[in-house]
């Protein structure tokens, strides 16, 4: 019979992963690992997105997705009044504020990248190392030498065999053992939702760390640590290519580190 971690990882991206008509606004790609037990998920974070689904929409089908909050649009268009808007995303951050998860990004500045690599690597697949890398070390602090399943949303017949023949190659090289799970095209998964709502703000952050970012503040907590020094910078959050320099804070490409104190997940 399998034996299986205390553990479950759900991955989502913000940003695509294109190399080519790379926008300005936003050139970045960002892979969140939400890394949760598997006794907290069930027994807390996933009755607590039911209960804020059936308060604000009566049901609990409807798939929370960044993009279609941030548009209002969809399911989420009544968030065009800023009363139902402010009562929605104040408690939404709730919820993940007080969810316990730990958390792994990996943020690819895709300009810097193709500067970079004149092969033209994928950026999700250089992300998905560098994640993989990282839960793997998350992991492996907590003893859990099982198989843990990392639960990523399911994309067309090649990508798929694509990410899995990647994915193989990377956890091969670890003593974590990972497998990889496709979820359905919009699966109603709040492990997937949380790192959907998740990736964005940290991409923000590391665009424009000055700007203020409620939603990755709350995010402190959560992040991977350096057992040394409880910094996040190549633990919790990796900014590749690294940029060094005066360019790098002017271009907001530099991790800094939230304070607050670590959940004992």
């Amino acid at each position: 019979m399998s034996t299986f971690s205390d553990y479950i990882v759900f991955v989502d991206e913000s940003g695509d992963h294109g190399l080519s008509g790379i926008n300005p606004e936003y050139p970045v790609f960002v892979l969140a690992f939400c890394i949760f037990r598997k006794e907290h998920y069930v027994t807390d974070i996933v009755p607590a997105l039911h209960r804020f689904k059936l308060r604000h929409f009566g049901h609990d089908q409807v798939v929370l997705h960044e993009r279609e909050i941030r548009r209002r649009f969809g399911s989420f268009s009544f968030l065009k009044y800023k009363k139902l808007n402010s009562a929605f995303i104040e408690e939404l951050t709730q919820v993940i504020c007080e969810a316990e998860f730990g958390l792994v990004c990996t943020v690819i500045d895709k300009q810097l990248l193709v500067d970079a690599s004149p092969t033209m690597c994928n950026p999700y697949h250089v992300a998905l190392g560098y994640g993989l890398e990282r839960v793997a070390d998350y992991l492996r602090r907590r003893r859990q030498y099982d198989t843990t399943h990392v639960v990523v949303e399911r994309r067309g017949k090649r990508e798929n065999i694509e990410l899995r023949a990647e994915f193989e190659a990377i956890v091969n090289r670890f003593d974590i053992p990972l497998d990889l799970v496709f979820a359905g095209k919009g699966a109603n998964a709040p492990g997937l939702q949380f790192a959907d709502l998740i990736a964005r703000p940290v991409g923000m952050h590391v665009l424009r760390p000055s700007q203020p970012n409620r939603a990755f503040d709350v995010l402190g907590s959560k992040f991977h640590r350096a057992p040394a020094d409880g910094n996040i910078a190549g633990f919790g959050l990796t900014v590749f290519p690294e940029t060094k320099g005066p360019d790098a804070s002017r271009r907001g490409l530099v991790p800094t580190e939230n304070a607050q104190s670590v959940h004992a997940i």
